[in-house]
């Protein structure tokens, strides 16, 4: 684990999903690709696809395709309907060690909230389905903001609803996208290594765990 001093006691974590919390990847993965074949887009990796998660959907075709102009709103309408074809039940699983960790911190008294880059209804489809509602005391998708991760929004406007500090947030989060977010709304910041980012792309956080447990050993 690399580790930093902190100054301030953590007492509220926001949280990525995809990535961090559900392993999503083949199901995203699946999804962009049959998206790229109906939309008759230039072919691209699923590693090129993989970096882009974490990305609002409308945001992702200037940067995966920036030579096919402003196709936004057609890639994300595309891409949501074909979704549901992979979304089957049992596809999308927690991460090892995320359920119990969770329960243990929110015994601690840490607030535990939820900024994702999918939209707020599939957000909240998963949270329920996978068991989390009673420890999530709010989630806010893609939809809930104007300007999606990288930008500081989405914490920003967790930290006005609770009156967080930002000296006492704990953004954690599987890409380089959540990390800078975190970074420009003044919070720590966690990165982690089994998801969709690398440990090269997460050195810019605060902290850097390769299991979702390691975030006990930091709320001590």
């Amino acid at each position: 684990m690399k580790r930093i001093a902190r100054m301030k006691k953590i007492t509220n974590i926001i949280l990525d999903f995809d990535g961090t919390l559900g392993d999503t990847a083949s199901v995203i993965i699946q999804t962009m690709q049959a998206t790229i074949k109906e939309l008759n887009l230039p072919a691209r990796s699923d590693e090129e696809c993989a970096a882009m998660i974490g990305l609002r959907l409308i945001e992702i075709p200037a940067v995966l395709f920036p030579e096919c102009g402003d196709m936004g709103e057609l890639y994300a309408e595309t891409y949501r309907r074909l979704f549901y074809t992979f979304n089957t039940d049992g596809a999308v699983t927690l991460y090892p060690h995320v359920l119990e960790t969770l329960e243990q911190l929110k015994k601690r008294g840490i607030t535990l909230t939820i900024a994702s880059s999918r939209s707020h209804a599939s957000l909240a489809q998963y949270v329920e389905s996978l068991g989390l509602s009673s420890l999530i005391s709010y989630i806010l998708g893609a939809d809930d903001v104007k300007e999606g991760k990288p930008k500081p929004e989405p914490v920003n406007k967790i930290l006005g609803i609770f009156r967080f500090k930002a000296e006492e947030t704990l953004v954690v989060g599987d890409t380089a996208f959540d990390i800078q977010m975190g970074k420009s709304a003044g919070t720590m910041t966690c990165g982690v290594t089994y998801g969709n980012g690398s440990r090269e792309s997460l050195a810019d956080a605060d902290w850097v765990i390769d299991d979702f447990s390691e975030l006990l050993e930091l709320t001590e």
